[in-house]
């Protein structure tokens, strides 16, 4: 009989992946995944970057490079971030990496022991939550509001719990929420991480989605004491089929992720390097973002005014003013699994919001992405979801 590790029995299979393989056909409309809209991607542009890359330095992309990235890559990322986040940074503070998604692997293997303490949003990203689970550490869920995490529950947190040895929030857009942190709650925070020195990471693959209002500064762009842990990622303003994302961070921190990537993959893809690279030095990539930023805005806006007219009051959701999702709520008696289950058979597919939190209950969430289903289908799906949800609502 083969015997596995005992870690093994802490992971299961995505609820998101496994919906959207249920999902996946053509009648379905979905608003399970959170899949940027493919008819964006900018193929022509790909191509002939991709071209050029072959062209020039064909044999450097088939070959092995080294594991923190090509350094002009690097530096397109610092760039990047000091324009659009005003984080200050440079390419020798940054790792690449196969997706953000490895960067959350990295990061419980960087700082967790068996047992150790990782703090959470409630409700938090699945996927996060499945890359930690295999550190075997103790989740604790810190309640939010609409302006996200409450710090006040935070700091009790801090003050008396042990082995606390990582903080992990979403401050722009949240994953499942689509919840936004103001300027005074991201002031508060860093003021309270200075304070106890606990270890952060900033995930923020949304940050440059924003649909309205002001950009707001990154948390590592507040960060003086060198402890917050920035993941970055192409997936959502490029394509996510090259899976590059980067960490960033500063010194010994960033020599454990960068140790941690030597042993596990050798190295992000070189040729996907080159082609973003390629891309980035051809064409405006502001300009792609800026198309894709309307799109989903557009999306955002009829999403919003269908479920405002279609769903009963006794369902509330969030606003978000961007990102790629938002979150419902439903009265506490109503299981969104059960229901999910009622909504496919209606050819409508969802996420049930239990698997975004690290204990049990919390059947009642849902979370809807409104990126990659054109418009005339997002009031189509939400009029069969708002008919299902008064079905189940007791009179």
């Amino acid at each position: 009989m083969i015997k596995f590790s005992s870690r093994m029995n802490l992971l299961k299979g995505s609820a998101i992946r496994e919906l959207l393989a249920l999902a996946n056909k053509p009648e379905v409309l979905s608003f399970a995944g959170g899949m940027p809209a493919p008819e964006l991607f900018p193929v022509d542009k790909i191509k002939a970057a991709t071209d050029a890359v072959l062209e020039e330095q064909g044999r450097v992309a088939l070959q092995y490079s080294s594991t923190n990235g090509f350094e002009h890559f690097r530096q397109q990322i610092a760039d990047r971030m000091e324009a659009k986040l005003n984080i200050k940074t440079s390419a020798d503070n940054i790792l690449v990496t196969s997706g953000s998604q490895q960067g959350l692997d990295y990061s419980a293997r960087v700082f967790c022991d068996k047992g150790d303490v990782i703090i959470i949003e409630s409700p938090s990203y699945l996927g996060a939550l499945n890359a930690f689970k295999a550190c075997e550490p103790n989740f604790v869920a810190i309640p939010t509001d609409g302006d996200g995490m409450i710090m006040e529950e935070l700091e009790k947190v801090l003050a008396t719990t042990e082995n606390v040895k990582m903080i992990y929030v979403i401050p722009d857009f949240q994953n499942p929420s689509g919840r936004t942190w103001p300027l005074e709650r991201r002031k508060q925070f860093m003021e309270i991480v200075n304070k106890y020195e606990v270890p952060v990471v900033e995930d923020n693959p949304y940050g440059e989605l924003r649909f309205e209002g002001e950009y707001l500064p990154a948390l590592k762009s507040m960060d003086t004491k060198g402890l917050v842990v920035f993941l970055g990622t192409f997936s959502k303003i490029l394509a996510p089929g090259y899976r590059l994302g980067w960490v960033c961070a500063d010194g010994e921190i960033l020599q454990k992720y960068n140790f941690l990537a030597q042993a596990a993959s050798l190295q992000s893809s070189t040729e996907a390097q080159l082609v973003v690279s390629k891309f980035i030095d051809m064409y405006d990539l502001d300009e792609h973002v800026a198309a894709i930023k309307e799109c989903y805005r557009k999306r955002r806006d009829v999403m919003i005014e269908t479920m405002e007219k279609e769903f009963p009051p006794e369902a509330k959701f969030t606003h978000p003013n961007g990102g790629l999702f938002t979150w419902v709520e439903l009265p506490e008696y109503i299981n969104t699994n059960e229901m999910a289950k009622q909504c496919l058979a209606r050819n409508v597919a969802y996420v049930p919001g239990d698997g975004f939190f690290p204990d049990a209950g919390h059947n009642n969430c849902i979370r809807l992405n409104y990126s990659c289903m054109p418009e005339e289908k997002i009031v189509q799906g939400m009029t069969i979801l708002g008919e299902v949800i008064k079905e189940n609502i007791k009179k």
